[in-house]
């Protein structure tokens, strides 16, 4: 392989990495818990895009039991955005890096 070849495939990697990450911003996962009292929006770039709390939860004055729910929440919405990456990743086709 020449130096011209390799610079190429470079190239198309940074730009196939650019488009991932455009797409993975734009991607969206929700996780819940406690049977969907806090629900959890998540893009797939991580950053967290809403948190939804069920006005029941925040009546029960369980403070402890509500923080409890959120860090389930996010934790489920970080594996989901995992997962997603993960699969994205997968479909590319990125010679002798991929399958």
């Amino acid at each position: 392989m020449d130096a011209m070849n390799i610079r190429e495939m470079v190239k198309q990697a940074q730009q196939m990495q650019e488009r991932l990450k455009k797409q993975m911003a734009e991607t969206r996962v929700e996780a819940s818990a406690g049977g969907g009292m806090v629900t959890v929006v998540m893009n797939g770039s991580k950053q967290i895009v809403s948190v939804k709390i069920d006005p029941d939860v925040v009546s029960r004055n369980d403070v402890e039991m509500l923080q409890d729910l959120i860090v389930a929440a996010i934790n489920d919405a970080h594996r989901k955005a995992d997962a997603k990456l993960a699969g994205q990743m997968g479909s590319l086709k990125i010679p002798g890096l991929t399958g």
